[in-house]
């Protein structure tokens, strides 16, 4: 091709006008129908008039005639990616990929494809080998992030840690990025990013519907409604957005205690795609607060089952046929093993967290919250440290927990003591005067592990109506992949129930922590007698701040918890004996909820299953 060709072709294409590229491309290629170069431009001017198939077929071509070039295939994959024929593309970025497979950028390109398709764990390891070619990229460590919590992989933290670093980004990648850390627990941190997004561009209605929803979550109310009244007077937007409108005002409709307008809203509009369990969820909450209880349950069978299409492929482990419930429950310490572990220098209680820990749904929240009122304690949400610790360890020694906690050594427990110190003040800024609050349900399931590094740490157990517990599980929107597993039903939840109790019981009575109980509803019917109790326990002189931690949860905003909206107020009873009301739907579990109905004394109140049988 003569350069004035090539530059007559170039000059029309970027003055846009495509048809006279097609035309300068045909006529060269009449006398050089083998100019790849020359093709691909062909293809460029087809596709920028809507020619698609055309473009489709050249690219096509000129993979067959040159196998082995890697850019006609990557031409070739990002046309189809923008046909909508994500299969094929994907097939194709898979031959670029072998041809380079060293390409970072590529390696990013192929594993959000892999996302689009709906294969987050392809995407994730894919989007980890580019981040392992490529540690430094912002952008890198931002989607491989994305495809780590996609798969509700904890990992995606710390490829997020240097975020700071980063700023200020590209818009869609600080948007992106905003997003992450919401999912990772930073909704604050996120809203300031939006915020400086929303500064760059004031019309950027998609950012300010996103400052609306952050708004509602860390509890600024008054300026959601009234961004979100700014975003729909937008001309063009309502039609765009008016789903996601309508659940935004439906969620602050219930924070006004206004159920009925909230149910209405959430059912005129519907889900907002195909696969959006959040919406059924959000729906059950209405209904149950309505007194439909008929509708609260079809809605939580909805949003189960999509929810449970998701976790198959992101999690395909936990539904192998003979996986666990719980994973980790019935790995156990025996007291021969116990007996064998070796003797090491380890933390007094002073020099220890407090661990607050029960199944899901007593009330470590509440308890988490008033603990973290008193000047002398601190906490910071429920973090899966104990999950890493042990990853980390398994990866670096090949020792696994709890199997091998007898062959730890005091280094290894040292480097343990000192991973999580790190991890902790990663999450909240330390307060050295204070001693730390680690709150985690799951957390029952590490207790020989906390125990080998914290014997002498003070652990409270929060126990709450298993029959309330179960139900309430059911009704969340779980983060935590292991507790949405669990939910999948009432007759999963309950025997989770069971195995974490059982697990927690029994290493108890090997390891004999020391442990305060506290019930729920001991806790609701007399708060300052229990709350001078527990401040006993821990060593406190003074126990009447943590009676005011409604007052400190609404200056701290976020909270990573689905019961954020009923920490920021004070002590009620509006969640005991909620099960009553779906009596039918629990019966049938009963039988399975016995033995621990038994054991922490609610037997009488539930009747006993075969007299609520009867």
């Amino acid at each position: 091709m003569t350069d004035f060709t090539a530059d007559a072709i170039i000059a029309a294409l970027q003055s846009n006008d495509s048809q006279n590229a097609e035309h300068l491309c045909r006529r060269y290629l009449l006398r050089n129908p083998h100019a790849s170069d020359v093709q691909v431009l062909l293809a460029v001017s087809l596709w920028r008039q809507g020619k698609h198939s055309g473009a489709l077929e050249i690219y096509a071509q000129l993979c067959r005639m040159n196998p082995n070039d890697v850019a006609h295939w990557r031409n070739y994959a990002n046309a189809l990616r923008q046909a909508g024929d994500l299969e094929a593309a994907e097939e194709a970025s898979s031959t670029a990929l072998q041809l380079a497979p060293d390409d970072q950028e590529w390696l990013e390109l192929h594993g959000l494809l892999q996302l689009e398709l709906g294969k987050p764990r392809d995407a994730r390891n894919t989007l980890l080998a580019a981040f392992g070619k490529s540690p430094d990229s912002p952008a890198v460590r931002i989607h491989a992030a994305q495809a780590c919590l996609a798969c509700r992989d904890w990992r995606a933290e710390n490829l997020l840690r240097p975020w700071r670093e980063w700023i200020p980004l590209e818009d869609s990648l600080q948007s992106e990025l905003a997003e992450l850390l919401v999912q990772t627990g930073e909704a604050a941190l996120a809203l300031g990013l939006l915020e400086d997004l929303a500064l760059r561009g004031p019309g950027e209605w998609r950012v300010l519907l996103r400052m609306a929803g952050l708004y509602e979550r860390v509890n600024r109310t008054a300026e959601a409604e009234a961004l979100l009244a700014r975003v729909a007077a937008i001309p063009g937007v309502q039609a765009q957005a008016a789903s996601e409108i309508g659940h935004q005002r439906a969620q602050l409709s219930m924070r006004r205690r206004d159920y009925a307008t909230a149910k209405a809203l959430l059912q005129s509009n519907g889900p907002r795609h195909k696969n959006d369990y959040a919406h059924w969820f959000a729906l059950a909450n209405a209904c149950d607060k309505t007194g439909d209880t008929t509708g609260a349950m079809h809605a939580l069978a909805k949003a189960h089952a999509k929810q449970v299409e998701e976790l198959r492929v992101t999690v395909p482990h936990f539904f192998e046929p003979g996986a666990d419930i719980l994973p980790d429950a019935s790995e156990r310490v025996t007291e021969p093993d116990y007996r064998d572990w070796p003797a090491l220098r380890a933390p007094d209680a002073s020099q220890s967290p407090v661990f607050v820990m029960g199944f899901a749904r007593s009330g470590t929240t509440l308890l988490e919250q008033m603990l973290d009122a008193h000047p002398r304690l601190q906490s910071m949400d429920e973090r899966p440290f104990f999950n890493m610790l042990a990853a980390n360890l398994k990866a670096s020694t090949g020792l696994e927990m709890p199997r091998d906690l007898g062959k730890l050594d005091q280094r290894d427990c040292d480097e343990l003591r000192k991973g999580y110190l790190i991890l902790a003040c990663g999450k909240v800024p330390r307060r050295w005067d204070a001693r730390l609050v680690d709150k985690n349900p799951l957390n029952m399931l590490w207790l020989p592990m906390i125990h080998r590094m914290f014997p002498a740490a003070k652990f409270i157990l929060a126990i709450r109506h298993p029959c309330d517990v179960i139900l309430s599980c059911y009704m969340q929107n779980f983060r935590s992949a292991v507790l949405a597993v669990a939910g999948q039903s009432l007759e999963h939840l309950a025997r989770a129930y069971v195995a974490a109790m059982e697990h927690w019981l029994h290493h108890v009575e090997v390891l004999k922590p020391d442990v305060f109980v506290s019930h729920y509803e001991d806790l609701v019917a007399d708060t300052p007698g229990q709350t001078r109790r527990i401040g006993s326990f821990l060593g406190l002189d003074d126990a009447e701040p943590m009676l005011r931690f409604d007052e400190r949860a609404r200056e701290k905003g976020y909270i990573k918890t689905p019961s954020y909206t009923q920490v920021i107020e004070p002590i009620n009873r509006k969640g005991m004996g909620r099960w009553h009301r779906y009596h039918e739907y629990i019966v049938p579990v009963l039988p399975i909820l016995q033995p621990m109905l038994e054991y922490w004394g609610y037997a009488s109140q539930s009747g006993g299953y075969r007299e609520a049988e009867q």
